[in-house]
């Protein structure tokens, strides 16, 4: 995918950078795979508002994805390469030789036609799902599990991809996205390559109705508040509001959240960027 520059016929159109679908090869998703996707509008089960800016937005549906990669050693072919509402990168349509359908994160440079393949055994080429243990050392990999078999949980955005540095015991040493180099189970299974859609960073909406139409609402500064509703509110003309804090009065920079006893503290061999 790429991103072009449009001429400033109209004042949303002077900013914008907008993305160009010409990896996609459909627009029609398979039906057997869409679900129910319910918005909340930021409202709990009383109906009450408990998270602001989050409201109205296109309606959309959403696709079933098998980060799991649990189909073993049955060769799948790509049908097509689509766009998915809910997230940044493309997804794939792919068919087993059984005549299931799934769908996956389609890594950068998986085309139509192509076979792919997880478990075991099996060859490290972009699109495959195999254990860290089977991977080569230096290998660009994405969709990685955290435990075995509960499907891949991290480096599943546009254009990510995580680097396998080595192996110390049961451990692979895998570096992420962040910066972060950290040791995960052998056992856990990834995939090869990096994600699509690699250029969704240099996307800019150009209006604010862009943003209206993903369901996102105006952001209300704290320092444009009275003092009853923000900690940075209230002040005479445009009093700057002192240490940036959040509405509940935490500081919003700099104050460490982590948990100082998390389980996954002694797998993390170097943090992440500051």
């Amino acid at each position: 995918m790429s991103v072009k520059k449009l001429k400033p016929t109209t004042p949303g159109q002077r900013f914008r950078i907008a993305p160009v679908f010409d990896d996609i090869t459909t627009s029609k998703p398979q039906k057997s795979l869409l679900a129910p996707y319910k918005k909340t509008g930021g409202r709990n089960n009383a109906g009450r508002r408990t998270m602001r800016y989050i409201g109205g937005g296109h309606k959309k549906r959403y696709r079933i994805i098998d980060f799991k990669r649990d189909k073993h050693n049955i060769p799948a072919t790509v049908l097509s390469v689509e766009y998915d509402p809910i997230r940044t990168a493309r997804i794939s349509l792919v068919q087993y030789q059984d005549g299931e359908k799934r769908y996956i994160l389609a890594p950068q440079g998986l085309t139509v036609g192509q076979t792919i393949m997880s478990g075991k055994g099996v060859p490290p080429e972009v699109g495959n799902a195999l254990p860290l243990s089977e991977i080569p050392i230096g290998s660009v990999i994405h969709n990685i599990e955290l435990h075995p078999g509960a499907g891949g949980a991290i480096v599943r955005s546009a254009g990510t991809y995580a680097q396998l540095l080595g192996r110390e015991g049961k451990y692979a040493v895998v570096k992420l996205p962040s910066g972060e180099t950290r040791l995960i189970l052998q056992t856990c299974m990834a995939t090869i390559g990096s994600v699509s859609n690699p250029d969704n960073m240099n996307i800019s909406y150009g209006k604010a109705g862009r943003k209206r139409w993903l369901g996102i609402r105006p952001r209300v500064r704290g320092v444009a508040m009275n003092p009853i509703d923000h900690p940075m509110g209230g002040g005479e003309g445009r009093a700057s509001g002192g240490h940036p804090r959040s509405r509940n009065g935490l500081y919003a920079k700099g104050k460490k959240t982590r948990k100082l006893k998390k389980y996954s503290n002694p797998l993390i061999k170097v943090r992440r960027k500051k």
